[in-house]
């Protein structure tokens, strides 16, 4: 199951419809799998998270709560690792 957090739906609400229709089929597609972490890349220094998505040039940032994938931060790339 998908979890958002409140600076996640906040970054999601500013992106063109083309970019978050792009965003939700991916993330959609994702967890429909059978092991979606397959897709994504553990982080080496999960300060803010422990794993990420790329989606083009956005990255999806989240951590894994039991069953649940918690969507953390979803940014461009030049921002997402600035912070």
């Amino acid at each position: 199951m998908l979890l958002y957090k409140k600076p996640a739906v906040k970054s999601i609400g500013k992106l063109p419809p083309h970019i978050k229709k792009r965003i939700k089929a991916k993330l959609e597609r994702f967890i429909e799998q059978e092991d979606p972490l397959g897709f994504a890349e553990h982080l080496t220094k999960p300060a803010d998270a422990q794993y990420r998505y790329r989606v083009g040039v956005y990255r999806i940032l989240f951590d894994v709560e039991g069953d649940n994938i918690v969507i953390l931060y979803v940014q461009h790339r030049s921002e997402v690792y600035s912070r």
